[in-house]
């Protein structure tokens, strides 16, 4: 059995053929020149460039701005298995909106015992601020990035919940523009769903949450900690889209019992604001004292009902990798069913028979920080080195709280366009969720990562991977 005999393949089936979803895209791809498709490629790069779809690296110089490679083969999704898949997220972002409802008013799940009290006491993403303070509308979290990995034809797992400020749609938007610039044959003889009306339905998702006394024409605006952030062109990219002013902190202040931004005409109230700065910097009064990326007084407003932030203070609790691994649980206590979508399997560290079992099969499993994000801090134990595993094992040992170990998947693969045709890579897809409080909507494809060195595992753009436009079909 070869390597790849190992992994689903998304296109193709182990004939060779293509699979239902990529049968009009497999003979649209046949009758196509190679060198051509190259071409195209390298024409994205360049689109991309211009365009200046760009992220910062951590760590590195303040000019290492790299692009996301783009990958022109798009993979294809079924309006069955989407079906399938937009019930399942949808199950799970209303049990994590009622998850988070609890824990900063009754608290029944802890006094349930179905999640351990000190997994939320003692944990750093909890917020005793927000104890007692219900967001308008109820929404805790109002836009969400769930990621999933696929390991067969019918087996989607989800691999962690982004609750607080979720990345990547405006590559989801250009990658699809981009397509369709490069490519426009393809969709007239294959029926994509629409991925554009994001922007839209994201404004007018906020505005639908906006506070109560909001009276009128609500006003939305998006928060950036500044150009330094890594993800600032997606900040500026969104507010543009929108239609509505991008801030920072110095922008803002507190007028009348409520935040106003600076403009041209003098200082204007705000109604909701997407914030995409982390808790920590967002009130240097009640949080972090030093940060020059918040508002003075903004949380005073929000308990008062004066302003809507979106996602609420607090949200992290939910995407943290050791509340993850009670998700099941979670899910069916709030809704009474099982979980649609089921976990990775999980060993939380913090258990001593966990914690035994974790350093004996260290070279076995992936090891992540409970509150890591990017894929920095985590291990790949069948990619470490001896060396790398021996440095793992004393964090482990000195710090087993603050990690949780999941089983090597054997993540789908899809192809990519290499210099000898079509390749085999690994992906996961971030699909990403609007939550007003009158409905849920999931825009039918999101953010398909790739990891575009053979036999990785990683699909992080900071890790090296890149991205595909994501097709969901008609039918």
């Amino acid at each position: 059995m070869s390597d790849t005999d190992r992994f689903f393949d998304e296109m193709l089936t182990p004939e060779g053929t293509p699979r239902g979803p990529y049968a009009s895209y497999g003979r649209w791809f046949d009758g196509e020149d190679l060198r051509e498709l190259r071409k195209k490629s390298a024409e994205a790069e360049n689109f991309f460039r211009r365009t200046g779809i760009t992220f910062n690296v951590y760590g590195q110089a303040e000019a290492d701005e790299r692009l996301i490679p783009f990958d022109i083969v798009p993979r294809v999704i079924s309006a069955r298995e989407w079906a399938r898949l937009t019930k399942g997220i949808e199950q799970r972002v209303r049990a994590i909106n009622a998850f988070l409802h609890d824990i900063y008013h009754r608290q029944e799940i802890l006094r349930a015992g179905r999640v351990p009290v000190e997994i939320i006491a003692r944990n750093d993403a909890f917020l005793p601020q927000m104890i007692g303070m219900a967001p308008p509308g109820n929404v805790y979290t109002h836009i969400v990035g769930t990621d999933l990995v696929r390991t067969g034809e019918d087996e989607f797992f989800v691999l962690e919940d982004n609750a607080r400020t979720p990345s990547g749609v405006s590559y989801m938007l250009e990658n699809r523009e981009t397509m369709l610039q490069m490519f426009p044959e393809l969709f007239t003889r294959i029926k994509v769903q629409e991925v554009s009306d994001y922007p839209r339905d994201l404004r007018r998702s906020l505005a639908a949450s906006a506070p109560s006394n909001c009276s009128g024409d609500c006003t939305v605006a998006i928060l950036t900690p500044g150009i330094h952030n890594s993800a600032y062109f997606e900040h500026a990219f969104l507010a543009d889209q929108m239609g509505i002013e991008l801030v920072e902190g110095h922008d803002l202040r507190i007028l009348d019992g409520k935040v106003a931004m600076r403009t041209t005409e003098g200082y204007k109230p705000i109604d909701v604001l997407y914030r995409r700065v982390d808790d920590d910097f967002l009130d240097p009064l009640s949080f972090n004292p030093e940060s020059q990326l918040g508002v003075p007084g903004i949380m005073d407003v929000y308990r008062a009902g004066g302003i809507t932030i979106a996602n609420a203070p607090g949200t992290g609790i939910a995407d943290d990798k050791a509340i993850y691994s009670y998700m099941p649980d979670i899910v069916e206590f709030y809704t009474g069913e099982k979980a649609i979508l089921q976990n990775v399997p999980t060993w939380r560290c913090s258990e001593a028979e966990s914690l035994k079992y974790v350093l004996d099969n260290l070279s076995e499993l992936v090891v992540k920080e409970v509150h890591g994000s990017g894929g920095y801090g985590m291990l790949v134990g069948p990619a470490a080195s001896k060396k790398e595993l021996a440095a793992f094992r004393k964090k482990l040992e000195a710090r087993p709280a603050n990690y949780i170990a999941q089983p090597t998947l054997a993540l789908s693969t899809v192809p990519i366009l290499t210099q000898k045709g079509l390749a085999p890579r690994h992906v996961d897809l971030r699909p990403f969720v609007l939550v007003a409080p009158d409905r849920i909507s999931i825009t039918p494809g999101g953010l398909t990562r790739v990891a575009l060195k053979k036999g990785s595992l990683v699909v992080n753009s900071s890790q090296g991977g890149g991205t595909k436009d994501t097709w969901v079909l008609e039918e």
